[in-house]
């Protein structure tokens, strides 16, 4: 992922105002969701790539508490990519190489050098997704 395509991404603002289906669903799990802390360190600069599409029961499920998380962090810039207009972005974080799910996110240290990613759902049952994102980041 280079800078420049990350750049391309939508910002949440622009998801949301391009949302057909589950806006205000969206907002309200947003809103209802728990800060949970930051996924950065201080000084810590992170990219966060987002592939989903507003149909996605997962999605809606998931990015909600991932916005939350990093609303209004100076140190987190969040980019979201719509997984049918993007195959090329897609095509590169398959679950088992071959499945296109989502939603994706995928974390970058300030040079876009990968530091985890996220696909689907997490791994342990019942494991909520902030303390998952924790634990992958590291904080």
């Amino acid at each position: 992922m280079t800078p420049e395509r990350f750049e391309q991404g939508l910002t949440l603002p622009q998801y949301l105002e391009q949302m057909r289906m589950n806006r205000e669903r969206f907002v309200q799990l947003m809103q209802a969701a728990d800060r949970d802390g930051s996924l950065t360190r201080p000084g810590r600069k992170l990219n966060v790539l987002v592939i989903t599409e507003d149909w996605c029961g997962d999605s809606l499920y998931s990015f909600p508490i991932l916005a939350r998380m990093v609303e209004g962090d100076a140190d987190v810039e969040l980019r979201v990519f719509l997984r049918d207009r993007n195959p090329d972005i897609m095509d590169q974080f398959l679950k088992h190489e071959r499945h296109r799910t989502i939603p994706v996110f995928v974390f970058f240290d300030e040079a876009m050098s990968e530091l985890a990613r996220f696909i689907e759902r997490p791994p342990v049952p019942g494991q909520g997704l902030a303390e998952h994102l924790k634990d992958l980041l590291k904080v």
